[in-house]
This record gives structure tokens, C-alpha cells and sequence, in this order.
């Protein structure tokens, strides 16, 4: 071992090494401790000639490669998992604004419980906020659209809220001559403030006045002729000064815009005209005239959205107006004429949602349209229930186009595309097997002067034992319906109907 100290100490020796020699010895001797075996083994003969030696010191670089790649990839982990995150935040159903719908009614109907579990393209719930327009106030504005203020009693308790809607139903008349139910300025305020509505606030206004709507309706007259739309003939004056009597009397004189029969009456005579001239002199307001029809009975078609129904009216108190007193309603069958009427006034004012069409068929077996309501027209017959529920799925089907442009039905039931006609049930064994007879009376009826529907027996085989099942309402009716649909046009003998109908209403409610 001295005499290897004393040679490498010796500048000439170290001088005739291979090269790299003492570099390779160096970097070897400081990555790990030697053995003294391993000390030894690079002074052989063969380590110089060794030609792999100028590639190791390559070998500390790796390390580092690896490092560098590791961190490559983990920074592209993080940034896909962030970006998938974003991406999927909106997607929470927490963030789901409800969507503020406004209903227009009186408070007798709670359309709250006919929304009720029902979302908007399954994602929006619907918050129903309710209350007349004598309940409301509004702001407008051009950029933050319409704020309503709503002041109702519930029960007794004062409630106020204010909010922004994003829909409006109007089941209501936004306008009678009655002082004070002038509500014309909120359709304007709800149109200013662009919130979309059904019906649009914009046939809603023009029908405020009932001369305006007829002026639309002489326009399809005029267009589709008297044998497809038999629009009964009225005049029309501005003011009292231009009232002069007509060739032909009876005639119903009309008032201003008045609805649910008030503000008509019916003249008999020349003095009586001259009578009701003063009046409507001191009402200061327009007025119309058309020839009174003896009807037999009234008419109503409705649609809502694609369904339609027929509905026939028959006075029994007597009364001309087939809305006052007593009265006896069924469903009729919904004919072809009938949906020219409808569907021809529901593209008024650029489109109609909810309507229908009153006419009277007169004694001379003809039909005579007299007017056509909007979406304030109040439901009747049996199906109430159901039309609630087609303007409730009307409704959303709008609010889903509106808001949130989507087109397919937003419906909680089965709903076709096809426009659908609901028939009257098939009465079986009855007089009439496209008909089937429904009671209704008047709001102004009392309970003495109507009766009750009884249950209808199913159809099949139990047609066969009907006298049996029918109670005393059914038969009564079913009787009844048969001497008004059939040939009789006597007077005497419709009168001699009329009276045993009344006694035998008396041994009904006797029992």
C-alpha cells in the first residue's frame, strides 16, 4: 500500500494514465463507499480499454427525466379535474330558480292546488301567486320589466308580498262599467313590462269592448258567409243622439260593455225604445240593438287549446235570458259547424288559447251567433275539473316555449297533438244516444228551484234493466230532454210539458 500512495503521488506515473481515468475513480468512489475489493478492481488491465466508459456519466441524469414527466402529468390530472368540476356546477338542480306564475281570478278557485307537483320541463317548480286585479299594483319599467305588489285576505289575514312574474293567467274581466273595475291600466302595465300571458294581453285589451270584438266578428261573416257563420244582425250607435226605433220590434237593447246578462234589455214597443234611449242618455255610453230570436235553446262552444266541447242551455223559469232562473244544461255533440264557429273566432287578435262562441237556436230551427269570450269565460257542465287541468297543461306548454324554448308538451297526463273533442257520454237506453243530459242552474237559482244530477248507470249490460236503476232526476230529465229535442213546436203543448215538469219537481222534493 506505500509503495501505490508513493506511485500515485509521483506526477509522471498519474500523467501516463488512460484518460478519465481519476474522473471515473472520483465520481465512482463519491456515489457509494468501496469496499477494498472494489478499490482494487479498477487498477486491472482491462478496465482502460473498457469502451462503455464515456456513456455513464449520463446515468445521474435520469432521475431527474422522471421527475420532470411525473410533474407533466400531474399538472394535467389537476387541470381536467378542475374544468370537470366547472362544468358540472350549473348542472346542480339546487341553483333552479322557481318560476313566478301569476293567476287572475276570484278566490274560489285554487289554481295553487291544480299546479301542484307540477315543474317546468322537469326542472323549474312552479310558484302560483293568485289574487284579483283589484288586489294588485304594478311598476314597469323598459330594462327590469314588471314588479307587482299584491295585497290579499286570506282567512281573515292581510298578506302583502311583492315579486316579478315571469307568466300571467287572466281568468278574469279586466273591465266593467261598474265604478271602480276599470283594470284596463294593469293589461297595459303587464304588457309594458313584456310578461307573456294567457290569453295574450293584447286580445285582453281589445276585449274590453264588446262592439270592438263584434266589429271582428262582422269581418268573418263577411268572409265565410251567413251559411258558415250565422252571426246574428246588430246595430250599433255611439252615443243616445242616433237611437231612433227600428222597422221590427222585439229588440234587445245592450248597453255599453256589459257581460253575464246585465245591461240588457228587451223592447217591445217604439215607446219603450224611446224610453231606454233616456237611459243610456244618462249612462253616457255606446249601445247596441239586434232583433230578438224566441230561442229554444242556447248554444255554447269552447276550446281550450285543442279540446272541444258543446254545451246546450234550455231556460226552464222561463226567462229569455237562459242565464237567469232556472236552467237545464247538457253536453252536446261537437259537430263540424260548430268547430268552424270556434276555431274561425280563435285567430282573433293574433291567436286566442281559451275561448268560446254563444249563439241561440231560435224556434225557426236556425242559429244566430251573438258573441265570443276570452279566456275569463267561466267553466261549466261536468268536466270542470278536466278543463282546469287542459288550461292548467296549456299553461305550462306555454311558459315551457316562452321561457325556457322548449316545444314538447309539459303535461303531467297523456296529451295528444291531434285537437281532441270531448263527446257527451252515451246515455244508455235513453232517448237520445248522442246526448247525454247534465243539470246545472244559475248562480241566482235556489236550491228549491233545481235539482241534483242522479248517477248515470254504466253502459253494457245493465242497459238492459234501465227502468229499474233510473231514480227520479234521471227519468224527469231524460223526459223532459225528449219532448225539447223532438217535433212538438205547439206552444200549447210545450206549455202543457212545462207544467207537469213542475208538479212533478214537486213530488220530487216532497219525497
Amino acid at each position: 500500500m506505500n509503495y501505490l500512495r508513493r506511485r500515485l503521488s509521483d506526477s509522471s506515473f498519474v500523467a501516463n494514465l488512460p484518460n478519465g481515468y481519476m474522473t471515473e475513480r472520483s465520481s465512482s468512489s463519491s456515489s457509494s463507499p468501496a469496499s477494498p475489493a472494489t478499490e482494487r478492481r479498477p487498477l486491472t488491465p482491462a478496465t482502460p480499454v473498457t469502451p462503455a466508459t464515456p456513456a455513464t456519466p449520463a446515468t445521474p441524469a435520469t432521475p431527474g427525466f422522471l421527475s420532470s414527466f411525473s410533474s407533466v402529468v400531474k399538472t394535467a390530472q389537476i387541470a381536467s379535474a378542475v374544468q370537470a368540476k366547472a362544468s358540472a356546477a350549473p348542472a346542480k338542480p339546487s341553483v333552479r330558480k322557481p318560476r313566478v306564475l301569476l293567476v287572475i281570478d276570484d278566490p274560489h278557485t285554487d289554481w295553487a292546488k291544480c299546479f301542484r307537483g307540477r315543474k317546468l320541463n322537469g326542472e323549474h317548480e312552479i310558484r302560483v301567486e293568485q289574487a284579483e286585479f283589484s288586489e294588485l299594483n304594478l311598476a314597469s319599467y323598459v330594462n327590469s320589466g314588471c314588479t307587482v305588489d299584491m295585497q290579499v285576505n286570506r282567512g281573515g289575514t292581510k298578506v302583502v308580498r311583492s315579486f316579478k312574474p315571469d307568466f300571467v293567467l287572466v281568468r278574469q274581466h279586466a273591465y266593467s262599467m261598474t265604478p271602480g273595475e276599470d283594470f284596463r291600466s294593469l293589461v297595459i302595465g303587464l304588457h309594458y313590462g313584456a310578461v307573456p300571458s294567457v290569453n295574450s294581453l293584447f286580445s285582453i285589451y281589445n276585449f274590453c269592448s264588446k262592439p270592438w270584438v263584434f266589429s271582428h266578428m262582422i269581418k268573418l261573416y263577411q268572409n265565410l258567409g251567413p251559411e258558415k257563420f250565422p252571426l246574428n244582425e246588430q246595430t250599433f250607435f255611439p252615443n243616445h243622439t242616433q237611437m231612433l226605433p227600428t222597422a221590427t220590434f222585439p229588440v234587445v237593447v245592450k248597453m255599453g260593455h256589459a257581460y253575464a246578462g246585465m245591461g240588457k234589455v228587451k223592447v217591445e214597443t217604439a215607446s219603450d225604445f224611446q224610453d231606454i234611449t233616456s237611459v243610456v242618455a244618462i249612462a253616457k255610453t255606446y249601445a247596441t240593438t239586434e232583433p230578438f230570436v224566441v230561442s229554444k235553446y242556447d248554444i255554447r262552444i269552447q276550446k281550450i287549446g285543442t279540446n272541444y266541447k258543446a254545451y246546450m242551455r234550455t231556460s226552464i223559469s222561463g226567462n229569455w235570458k237562459a242565464n237567469t232562473g232556472s236552467a237545464m244544461l247538457e253536453q252536446i255533440a261537437m259537430t263540424d259547424r260548430y268547430r268552424v264557429w270556434v276555431d274561425s273566432c280563435s285567430e282573433m287578435f293574433g291567436g286566442l288559447d281559451i275561448c268560446a262562441v254563444k249563439a241561440v237556436h231560435g224556434k225557426d230551427g236556425k242559429d244566430y251567433i251573438i258573441e265570443v269570450m276570452d279566456s275569463s269565460m267561466p267553466l261549466i257542465g261536468e268536466h270542470v275539473e278536466e278543463d282546469r287541468q287542459l288550461i292548467c297543461d296549456l299553461v305550462l306548454n306555454k311558459m315551457a316555449s316562452v321561457l325556457l324554448g322548449v316545444s314538447t308538451p309539459q303535461t303531467g297526463t297523456q296529451t295528444q297533438p291531434a285537437p281532441q273533442t270531448t263527446q257527451p257520454k252515451r246515455a244508455p237506453g235513453g232517448p237520445r244516444s248522442s246526448e247525454s243530459p247534465q243539470r246545472a242552474r244559475s248562480a241566482s237559482t235556489s236550491p228549491s228551484q233545481a235539482f241534483q244530477p242522479g248517477p248515470i248507470p254504466s253502459s253494457g249490460a245493465s242497459s238492459q234493466k234501465q227502468p229499474a236503476q233510473l231514480n227520479k232526476s234521471q227519468s224527469l230529465t231524460n223526459t223532459f230532454s225528449e219532448t225539447l229535442r223532438g217535433n212538438v213546436t205547439d206552444d200549447e203543448a210545450k206549455a202543457e210539458t212545462i207544467r207537469s215538469l213542475r208538479q212533478s219537481f214537486a213530488s220530487l222534493f216532497s219525497d
